[in-house]
């Protein structure tokens, strides 16, 4: 076990040729394989460079690539035109869609007990190490799982092993590390390489995964002084510490922490990347330790269509709404359903203020109805957009009709917390 690439500053910025050659270095270090799958995520995730990434991997290995299984988790599968902007010229033949309801194994159960001593008691239930079938029973000699390190609303630190037992996982998995993590709560989290959540996928990894070749390719990703993606460190190894050196460095480069708490916050959710409110909620996540209490929160949502990505998750959203964590809480014990789709009821907390800041949701594609009956406050997106143009607004702290706001261009960029509301000084966990 072995890190073979560690670069990166909260200075650096590697050019697309850096990468290529960086990589081809490490996967050189690997010597000859015969059948390769790559793990990359799907298009909500396009900053992470794993497209690219992708890519490159195909052009070192050619015909040993064998296949492309994008970590979808309970994503929809990838549009043509989504494919094409991420993945470049990488054969459309090679890519595979992970079903999270069908297509999935189960390597080994994480005792019941080991979940209740990691979440203080919190849950108990066993948790089982699922992945899609090809992960297992592929026959390939090597797995390289892409994506980027970035601080996260469920497992503290997006990515490493999360990719593979998350973003291929199947339904109990997936439902029940949402769930942990939900409950045990996400601002005791977000920012913090290990926690509950992390420590049960680690578990698996070392219990059940040892005979998966598996080496991860873990970027960190930020902005520049243009505002333009720039990619601040390469890691790729087959063991933990290549993902806690990206923690720590996406934790310089993508935690903003704030002397100041904000009283109204706008956040823009690219149409591109967010079409439901399950992705676009990061606008909710990401920011709720950085509000005050009785802070408004302007959600710009041009793409927003749907509540869940999944019908039946979807369709779960819309008859309860985000209300907070005792109401769902209650629905849960209360309606099977709901009980049988914990990652939803994971969602519904997730997306609730708890009721310390007032939410307004301005979607493209969803009405004044469907918003205020999810437990939101509407507001028209033409009008906002006149207000708080994005074209406009920077990064930051603006001045808008002569009233404060501060502005995130991409939710998915960062985690935002006032310092004294993260606590324990918001450095990595371990």
């Amino acid at each position: 076990m072995s890190t073979f690439l560690s670069i990166g500053t909260p200075q650096t910025e590697l050019s697309p040729a850096e990468m290529e050659q960086h990589l081809k270095t490490a996967l050189e270090s690997l010597g000859t394989r015969k059948k390769v799958l790559a793990i990359p995520p799907d298009y909500s995730r396009a900053h992470s460079q794993a497209g690219m990434l992708t890519e490159m991997v195909w052009h070192h290995y050619g015909p040993a690539l064998t296949d492309v299984l994008p970590a979808l988790g309970t994503h929809r599968p990838m549009t043509e035109p989504e494919m094409a902007a991420m993945f470049g010229s990488t054969p459309r033949e090679l890519f595979r869609v992970h079903d999270w309801r069908n297509d999935v194994v189960t390597l080994g159960e994480v005792p019941g007990s080991f979940v209740h001593q990691v979440s203080e008691g919190v849950l108990d239930y066993e948790w089982p190490a699922q992945v899609n079938r090809l992960v297992r029973d592929g026959g390939h000699d090597l797995i390289l799982s892409i994506g980027q390190v970035v601080p996260h609303e469920v497992i503290g630190m997006a990515n490493y092993n999360k990719n593979v037992f998350v973003g291929t996982g199947g339904v109990m998995g997936i439902h029940r590390s949402h769930f942990l993590g939900a409950v045990y709560g996400m601002e005791r989290i977000m920012g913090r390489a290990d926690n509950p959540v992390r420590a049960v996928l680690n578990y698996a990894s070392e219990h059940f995964a040892q005979q998966l070749p598996i080496v991860y390719v873990l970027t960190v990703v930020g902005k520049n002084a243009a505002g333009k993606l720039a990619v601040r460190g390469l890691f790729i190894g087959d063991d933990s510490e290549c993902f806690y050196q990206a923690a720590a460095l996406a934790l310089q480069v993508n935690f903003v922490m704030m002397d100041r708490e904000i009283e109204k916050a706008v956040v823009y959710l690219d149409p591109r990347e967010f079409k439901s409110t399950w992705l676009g909620n990061k606008s909710i996540y990401r920011t709720r330790m950085a509000l005050a209490d009785d802070a408004e929160l302007i959600v710009l949502a041009p793409g927003v269509h749907e509540f869940g990505e999944d019908p039946t998750i979807d369709k779960i959203i819309r008859r309860y709404g985000y209300y907070g964590t005792p109401q769902t809480l209650e629905w849960t014990k209360a309606d099977p359903e709901l009980a049988s789709n914990l990652s939803a009821a994971a969602h519904l907390i997730h997306g609730s203020s708890e009721g310390r800041f007032e939410i307004t949701y301005c979607p493209g594609h969803l009405s004044q109805e469907e918003i205020r009956q999810a437990g939101f406050k509407y507001g028209d997106l033409d009008q906002m957009l006149r207000t708080y143009s994005p074209e406009i607004l920077q990064d930051g702290w603006n001045t808008v009709n002569g009233e404060d706001i501060f502005f995130v261009s991409n939710p998915g960029l960062g985690l935002w917390a006032f310092r004294e509301r993260f606590g324990n000084g918001g450095g990595v966990m371990q």
